[in-house]
């Protein structure tokens, strides 16, 4: 999953884009509103994360233009004002939640993991896919109820297959949503991470197609 941060404090951003990858998102950040509108306009996000103190262009610019683009993308304002009629007009402008600073951090992740679950459709914090079973809160897999442990990104990899099981997802989706800009991840990593994938399911009960020309496809082998 891919977070745009937007904050021009370089100690708060810096801790967010820390704090984010350390739960496995991939995190780009800004410090301006122009550079948001720029990010947002070349990029999908899965989540953005907006201050609304910002040098020149403002978060409510930015906000407002996104929703004018018919941009749905998740947006968490995090903002040091929090007088009632600001948190209104955030939401008005289309933000998703409000949050208002100082904040602790644990709540932070569940709300982000919320408008996740949110945009995917999704009710419960477990997915379930065959025999897997993946706690997006505790970061956890389990297969017919044993604990797998797979790296951070073969686990991202793995996440978002399940958020669209049944459905391809293309190599050029897996490498938006999981490489920042400072980081090299290629489609040809995305081939190496299903290859280990498919390796350390092979008797979960799924399976990982390849839909050549398209990307891959993850299906319970009773579906299939």
């Amino acid at each position: 999953m891919r977070v745009l941060v937007v904050e021009d404090d370089a100690t708060l951003g810096g801790a967010l884009t820390e704090f984010l990858g350390d739960q496995g998102y991939a995190v780009d950040h800004v410090s301006s509103g122009e550079r948001a509108s720029a990010a947002l306009s070349s990029q999908t996000y899965d989540l953005v994360l907006l201050d609304l103190n910002l040098p020149g262009e403002d978060g409510l610019t930015v906000l407002r233009r996104l929703r004018a683009n018919e941009n749905a993308v998740p947006v968490l304002i995090l903002t040091a004002r929090d007088a009632l009629e600001d948190r209104v007009a955030g939401l008005d402008a289309g933000a998703d939640d409000y949050v208002t600073k100082p904040f602790e951090l644990p709540e932070l992740a569940a709300r982000v993991r919320a408008l996740i679950r949110r945009r995917a459709g999704q009710v419960s914090p477990v997915m379930e896919v065959g025999a897997l079973s993946f706690d997006t809160v505790g970061r956890e897999l389990r297969v017919y109820g044993e604990r797998v442990s797979l790296s951070v990104r073969e686990l991202s990899v793995l996440e978002m297959l399940m958020v669209r099981a049944g459905r391809v997802v293309t190599k050029r989706q897996i490498v938006n949503s999981l490489s920042a800009w400072d980081a090299d991840f290629s489609e040809n990593a995305v081939e190496v991470y299903i290859y280990r994938l498919r390796k350390r399911l092979e008797k979960a009960g799924v399976s990982i197609q390849t839909v050549r020309g398209f990307g891959y496809l993850l299906e319970s082998d009773a579906a299939a």
